[in-house]
């Protein structure tokens, strides 16, 4: 037994590290995966430049900035040096000017930034520990301080063009702002007498091939559907999202919208007027998927893509605003942790107590 012992080499101790799970470790960083949700946000970004111009860009360097330092600032003080270095900072920035008109002026960008970083993610203990998608939060909180500044829109540089199928309809008589596609609906639907006919403006091939170019008015990055779409398949491709989210999400929209706009003609469009128009792609595949916010079972993404639709829907045909996508996804970040509660399978070998009252 002595020599068994003294043949038996025990590892140091220092080598010994209790710890809770995950053991393993994918490979994959912080870093790399902000990296690649950058990279795949790349092309409604250029889309978003293109459309709107030189107004866009500096929107999007604006809120990239702020909301960096403000990032580094926070950590610096809380003493977490390196934290704002995982780029996850850009990614909120990039996200929140990809939420605003290309039009705002150059203060709501820092404004906006604090509400992200400080308000949504900061307050909260920084990454992975923010229960609501901090862009939204931003979004959100600007929307409800600065209803007429968020609500502005800028029309796209073709829009200019008599030729261009949106032209007549929401270009304002002072060439600078104009309603969006959703803002044009919800006034019209209180107009029996001409609901039809700007129904029809809307929504025909013309109008169809426009937005799925992004040349219309708008957020900067949720007009081009085409831009939105490929980035939203990289993301799958990859794996960084769960596809059931966005796809719950756009079907269940389509699915009311079609239903009502089949019984009710005049009280909102079809679903691919719905589909391509708004925040719903950019949404769908960039927000509503957000790894920390959304949840972590398949069946519970499914439960949480339909609540999102569910919601937008309500706010988009009977609410008091055009656009809801906003507000469903922060809906539904509140009830993630319930969904996770009731969607999670139970451990192997796990065994309720029959006995426990």
């Amino acid at each position: 037994m002595t020599e068994l012992k003294e043949n038996l080499k025990m590892p140091e101790q220092e080598k010994l590290v209790a710890s809770v799970s995950p053991h393993i470790h994918s490979g994959v960083s912080i870093r790399k995966v902000m990296l690649l949700v950058i990279i795949s946000l790349l092309p409604a970004t250029f889309a978003g430049i293109l459309f709107f111009g030189l107004p866009a860009l500096k929107v999007i360097v604006l809120s990239v900035l702020f909301c960096v330092f403000i990032e580094w600032a926070w950590c610096r003080i809380d003493g977490r040096t390196d934290d704002w270095k995982d780029f996850s900072a850009v990614l909120t920035g990039l996200l929140l000017a990809l939420n605003l008109s290309a039009n705002v002026p150059w203060w709501i960008c820092p404004i906006g930034a604090f509400l992200a970083i400080g308000i949504g993610k900061q307050l909260y203990g920084g990454i992975g520990y923010n229960p609501f998608n901090p862009a939204l939060v931003a979004r959100v909180g600007l929307l409800i301080g600065f209803p007429k500044i968020m609500t502005t829109w800028m029309p796209s540089l073709n829009m200019r063009d008599s030729s261009h199928p949106l032209h007549k309809l929401i270009y304002d008589v002072d060439a600078t702002t104009c309603a969006t596609p959703l803002g044009v609906v919800k006034t019209a639907v209180s107009k029996p007498d001409t609901v039809q006919n700007v129904f029809h403006s809307l929504c025909n091939f013309d109008a169809y091939l426009a937005y799925l170019k992004g040349d219309m008015p708008g957020c900067i990055g949720e007009t081009s559907v085409i831009a939105l779409l490929l980035g939203g398949v990289l993301l799958i491709a990859l794996r960084l999202i769960k596809w059931q989210v966005p796809i719950a999400f756009i079907a269940t929209v389509a699915a009311i919208s079609g239903l009502v706009n089949y019984f009710s003609p005049n009280t909102t469009p079809g679903p691919i007027f719905h589909i391509l128009t708004g925040g719903l792609i950019l949404g769908a595949f960039f927000m509503a998927t957000d790894m920390v916010t959304s949840p972590m079972t398949t069946k519970g993404a499914v439960i949480f893509g339909i609540g999102c639709g569910l919601i937008t829907s309500l706010i988009r045909i009977w609410g008091g605003y055009p656009e809801g996508v906003s507000f469903s996804i922060l809906i539904m970040n509140a009830l993630t942790p319930l969904i996770d509660k009731f969607t999670l399978r139970k451990p192997f070998g796990f065994r309720y107590n029959e006995n426990k009252v």
